[in-house]
């Protein structure tokens, strides 16, 4: 059967995550339903990240199976005419071999996330960015990220219903950065624990409101204890903006 991988952008603002519930709008289902519509099939969609309720995405990748050949471009158009007027697009849609897995073939997740650091609320980003009313010391924020980049135990950072076999993983990356009244936190890695990004923005955070101390992250990360993780940041301001493959130039939203 032809497997095909899509690029999707979604706003996460009114869905209940990517993967389908009992209740609630999902990505995953949206897509389910808008395949059935212009192929007559119900397929399973499987993605790269199962982002939560209110998580956005530049780069999500999924991959699907079809029992006939379509052009590609007429995918892409059929899905974002079915997919209206929920808040997602299909970027691009390609064809691959049928041992291509959106989720078990990558080899990096990439994330931003996004903190408006200013007195005045957001008026137009109010569910695309972490309000936080007072300036952040983004120095001192990035400073304790390096100490917790490398290969770890992250069990302090991970929420306590994640399903991972094991809470080891290498951090590859996590920059902090200001962007104009943004303080931006990229983080890298080939998989992350569930709410590992955002468990540690908010702790982060806390650094940059000098309430914590960069000797302080570390510390908690050691600990390997769940209760020593900083706030755990909102779903608002974090994107999945790319998922990388071996040699799948493809996929690159950018």
């Amino acid at each position: 059967m032809p497997r095909y991988a899509i690029t999707i952008e979604y706003d996460g603002t009114p869905f209940v995550g990517w993967q389908v519930q009992a209740h609630g709008t999902s990505v995953q289902g949206e897509l389910v339903a808008a395949i059935a519509r212009f192929s007559s099939e119900t397929v399973f969609v499987r993605g790269a990240g199962r982002t939560d309720s209110g998580v956005h995405a530049l780069g999500q990748v999924a991959h699907f199976d079809l029992s006939r050949a379509w052009d590609p471009g007429k995918i892409r158009d059929a899905l974002n005419y079915h997919l209206k007027p929920h808040p997602a697009a299909v970027i691009a849609c390609v064809a691959v071999p049928d041992t291509f897995d959106a989720r078990h073939s990558a080899v990096q997740r990439q994330y931003l996330y996004r903190i408006l650091a200013r007195r005045a609320r957001p008026a137009l980003d109010e569910h695309r960015v972490w309000w936080v009313p007072r300036p952040l010391d983004t120095d001192a924020m990035h400073a304790a990220a390096q100490t917790i980049v490398g290969h770890h135990d992250f069990t302090t950072f991970r929420a306590t219903m994640c399903q991972a076999a094991s809470p080891v993983r290498t951090l590859e990356r996590l920059d902090v950065m200001r962007a104009g009244d943004e303080v931006h936190i990229w983080s890298e890695a080939r998989s992350f624990l569930h709410n590992q990004v955002r468990s540690m923005v908010g702790t982060l955070k806390l650094v940059g409101e000098g309430q914590w101390s960069v000797g302080d992250v570390r510390r908690a990360l050691d600990a390997q204890d769940r209760t020593r993780c900083g706030t755990v940041a909102p779903p608002t301001g974090l994107y999945l903006t790319k998922v990388t493959y071996p040699g799948a130039d493809v996929f690159r939203t950018q």
